[in-house]
């Protein structure tokens, strides 16, 4: 059990960081300090004590990277609630269910999306408040909530006569061992499950985060992965709020030119992120320019490959903002062929592994010790295993056990049972090995992985990264088709644009030529029979994966 309390560890930073900025909004010029959002979170109690609230409770809570979603996430753990974060990507449909089969009695969510929401078929909820400004925008017959937030203002006064102070700052006693949140997953291979996180496992990646000096007092951070998903809500959000970190939200669709623009004004600390990302850097700015036939020419000399490389990283480094102590990434697997790059020009990144169910983080290694091809070594609070004869030369499915594994999947006794092992560890669907390190080493999806009609073990990720790097593929899905492997390529259809080339019978020509390069890139059993196209862009999980589950049934006309 994790010492460190998950609501006191916030509790205390309020008190410590109280002059500190705290959170700011990108381009809309408005920044809390800690003190100020302690003061905010206490008006949010006050609302919740008029409605009798109880401990246990649920709120969910719906929409973009802002101060306020932050302010109605801490507000709710802190009173003792428990927090339900939807991603605003869902479907009207997908977040009614949500909080419906959450039993969620409060909504926290952004106007645009409340607009496309039907109240009526949401039975449970008492009260629905806006994020842009915490008014109240529904409220349950005889429920006199707006009545009260008009009369806030006095109420805080009478509550605290010499204003809103640190000593003013006491949150409720609860355990770790309870349930503070249910994380709705969104999958590559399946629909929604609601993950049940408790303090602990909240605390266990806040407490690593903080004691490994991830983000520290006074940096910086500069938060665009969504805050719902547990990848970002853990480092972006808690691990630096609870250290004392000046978080700046993006609140925006991070587009590169939007990104880039950020960086190079926020000057983060850290930079967390997945891997897409880092993959359109590197296709769009750095194959160009190492494919000129002259910078090939001065790569091949020992003396200039070192200097153009250590150029490379300098002008990477600083399109980032140039202060950043690491770049960690996560939330999906890496392409190889990028991995091995940055690590060939010694670019500061790392890449880690986790979880929704393990809130998230399996392993994480600093960049300076991380192993190229690994995703880090194990956290030292929890265990690994892989089930296998040879975890270390014999791929199976990787298991875990320990402080950050979830306690369930809520009012699904079933998946629950389905996801652990008979001795209590928690099954990933990940295939992979370990080191005598304890790196880990994923190498698929259990539930993608192909086998041949030889018996070979075909992991589709593995092709579908190399046939990703070939000219004008944007993104590709590689499929079983009559016991066949077929490539679903969607064209980067802008580039043809640039340079003329976009007909049908060029990009077929192009494809034709690409099958032929990508069958001599991987082995035997792992040859591809055709190149389909498809007419947009794959749908995908907020992390950016692919919905791999939406694909398989596609017919090969």
């Amino acid at each position: 059990m994790i010492k460190e309390n998950f609501i006191k560890l916030f509790e205390n930073s309020f008190k410590e960081n109280w002059d500190l900025p705290c959170y700011t909004d990108y381009g809309e010029n408005r920044t809390y300090t800690y003190g100020q959002v302690a003061e905010q979170i206490a008006k949010v109690h006050l609302v919740f004590q008029h409605c009798s609230l109880r401990r246990g409770e649920r709120i969910a809570v719906i929409g973009k990277n802002t101060s306020h979603w932050c302010i109605a996430y801490l507000a709710t753990v802190t009173y003792g609630a428990i927090i339900i974060p939807i991603l605003q990507d869902f479907k009207p449909n997908d977040v009614q269910h949500i909080v419906n089969h959450s039993e969620a009695t409060f909504l926290f969510v952004s106007d645009n999306i409340w607009e496309n929401l039907e109240q009526e078929a949401m039975e449970d909820l008492r009260a629905v408040f806006s994020l842009s400004d915490f008014r109240c925008l529904y409220q349950r017959d005889g429920e006199t909530i707006q009545k009260f937030i008009g009369s806030l203002p006095q109420t805080m006064q009478q509550t605290y006569p010499k204003g809103f102070r640190k000593e003013d700052i006491v949150y409720t006693e609860l355990s770790n061992e309870k349930i503070m949140e249910i994380n709705y997953t969104s999958g590559t291979t399946g629909f929604s499950k609601g993950v049940m996180l408790t303090g602990n496992n909240l605390a266990g990646n806040t407490v690593f985060g903080l004691k490994t000096k991830l983000l520290q007092r006074g940096e910086n951070d500069l938060s665009f992965l969504p805050l719902a998903h547990a990848y970002g809500c853990a480092f972006d959000f808690l691990v630096a709020t609870a250290a004392g970190t000046h978080v700046t939200l993006l609140g925006k669709t991070p587009a590169p030119k939007i990104l880039l623009k950020a960086f190079e004004e926020i000057k983060p600390n850290l930079i967390i992120t997945v891997p897409l990302v880092l993959e359109k850097v590197y296709k769009n700015v750095i194959l160009p320019l190492i494919n000129k036939r002259q910078m090939k020419f001065a790569l091949n000399i020992p003396l200039l490959n070192n200097q153009i490389y250590g150029q490379i990283r300098k002008r990477l480094i600083d399109a980032l903002g140039g202060r950043f102590k690491e770049v960690i990434v996560g939330g999906a697997a890496m392409n190889p062929e990028v991995a091995a790059f940055f690590s060939k020009i010694k670019f500061p990144y790392t890449i880690g592994y986790g979880m929704t169910e393990c809130a998230p983080l399996i392993s994480y290694s600093w960049w300076e010790d991380f192993v190229p091809g690994s995703s880090g070594k194990i956290l030292e609070t929890m265990e690994v295993r892989i089930d296998s004869d040879d975890p270390y030369n014999e791929i199976g499915e990787i298991q875990v056990h320990g402080e950050n594994v979830m306690k369930g999947y809520y009012k699904n006794d079933k998946a629950t049972e389905e996801a652990f092992t008979e001795d209590g560890w928690l099954r990933t669907g990940d295939l992979g090995t370990i080191d005598h390190n304890n790196n880990i080493f994923i190498r698929g999806r259990s539930k993608t992985m192909i086998l041949s009609s030889n018996g070979q073990n075909i992991f589709p990720e593995e092709i579908e990264a190399k046939l990703n790097n070939l000219p004008f593929v944007l993104e590709s899905l590689i499929i079983e088709r009559n016991k066949k492997l077929v490539a679903l390529v969607y064209p980067d259809y802008t580039s043809l644009d640039d340079v003329g080339l976009n007909t049908p019978d060029n990009v077929k020509a192009i494809m034709d030529e690409n099958l032929k390069t990508l069958n001599t890139l991987v082995g035997n059993y792992e040859q591809v029979n055709k190149i389909q196209l498809y007419p947009t862009e794959f749908e995908k999980t907020p992390k950016r994966s692919i919905k791999r589950f939406l694909y398989n049934s596609i017919a090969d006309e």
